[in-house]
């Protein structure tokens, strides 16, 4: 018998454990989400501010476009 109060002691534990873990991991996603449109944000921002030095300087709207090397 007290075997079997171990395993049920042990799986209550395990359920909070993941209960507790799928609340932390929804938590991270939505930082990440956060995190995802303020960079977008200050991208956009960034483009923008490209454009109007490009303007201000006279510089051809139709220059060279920096991208980052994409990942193999």
């Amino acid at each position: 018998m007290s075997n079997l109060r171990g395993i049920v002691e042990k799986l209550k534990s395990l359920e909070t454990e993941r209960r507790n873990l799928l609340l932390e991991i929804e938590e991270l996603k939505k930082m990440a989400e956060s995190k995802t449109r303020a960079l977008e944000s200050e991208i956009s921002m960034l483009r923008e501010e490209v454009k109007s030095l490009r303007v201000l300087l006279g510089a051809e709207e139709t220059g060279p476009e920096f991208s980052p090397k994409k990942k193999k």
